[in-house]
């Protein structure tokens, strides 16, 4: 069977959302992921909530090249987290059609976090979504294990979700055997890039990595031969590789073709 790809927000964060569709379409992926909501307050996001013209452009864009909407970001869960600060996000990954919309667990109080992550999986219940928790070694879910507790003890809802990121994955504690025993239900898709593998980083070096200086697969020492082996062979791919530097010499349409290029070797 083959793989259905997806150029992730970081991979086409030069692009208005109905851009990156086009790109998308231009250089073989079947789906985009897009950032509507920052990762951080002023935080570089693509304008779409509550901008109907642009909603109209994203849905052109759709419609003329086939490019569906995968996931959305990001919903980060707090101490003071509320499921209706994102209610706008939701109303747009319905009309959008998306699948997923990413989420971070940020609040150190783990039974809090699981409470409130059981309440916004009811929220999104309505809108279609799957709610994907991406573990992340500098946040309150550092690894795959972490998760999965969560997702368990939140009584594994329907559209419940971890997310993998191969990233995260060669930079946390998480090993093969954490990943085959995430149950198949909770995988929805997996992003692919690549780093210099180890837990030596400090939170900084994780996060500048991550938001700026990933490595095009097969350019790092992440084991994405073995991760990819022990995740469904079926599974989506989202192509996550931001490299401010190498990107400044390129286009986005060569960036992201170039990705999925290198991508391919590890996935199939």
């Amino acid at each position: 069977m083959s793989r259905i790809y997806s150029l992730a927000y970081l991979g086409s964060h030069r692009c208005s959302p109905a851009e990156a569709i086009r790109v998308a379409a231009q250089t073989g992926y079947h789906f985009v992921g897009l950032r509507l909501w920052p990762n951080a307050p002023g935080a570089q996001q693509q304008h779409l909530l509550n901008q109907p013209e642009a909603l109209r452009e994203t849905l052109a864009a759709q419609r003329d090249t086939g490019v569906g909407v995968f996931d959305l970001e990001i919903i980060r869960i707090g101490d003071n987290f509320d499921p209706h600060t994102w209610d706008a996000l939701y109303a747009a990954g319905a009309a959008l059609q998306a699948k997923a919309i990413l989420v971070a667990g940020d609040d150190a109080h783990e039974a809090r976090l699981t409470e409130n992550y059981a309440r916004l999986c009811e929220v999104m219940k309505p809108f279609g979504m799957t709610a994907d928790l991406e573990f992340m070694p500098w946040t309150a879910v550092k690894d795959a294990k972490t998760a999965l507790r969560i997702m368990q003890n939140a009584g594994m809802p329907a559209n419940a979700g971890i997310l993998v990121d191969a990233l995260h994955f060669g930079r946390s504690t998480t090993t093969l055997d954490d990943i085959r025993a995430i149950p198949r239900e909770l995988l929805h898709y997996a992003q692919i890039c690549d780093a210099q593998a180890g837990l030596q980083f400090t939170t900084e070096q994780m996060i500048h990595t991550a938001r700026c200086e990933r490595l095009l697969p097969g350019d790092g020492t992440i084991d994405l031969q073995g991760l990819f082996a022990a995740l469904p062979s079926d599974l989506p791919i989202s192509v996550e590789v931001v490299n401010l530097g190498r990107e400044a010499l390129t286009s986005e349409q060569d960036w992201a073709a170039e990705c999925l290029a290198k991508s391919r070797p590890f996935t199939e």
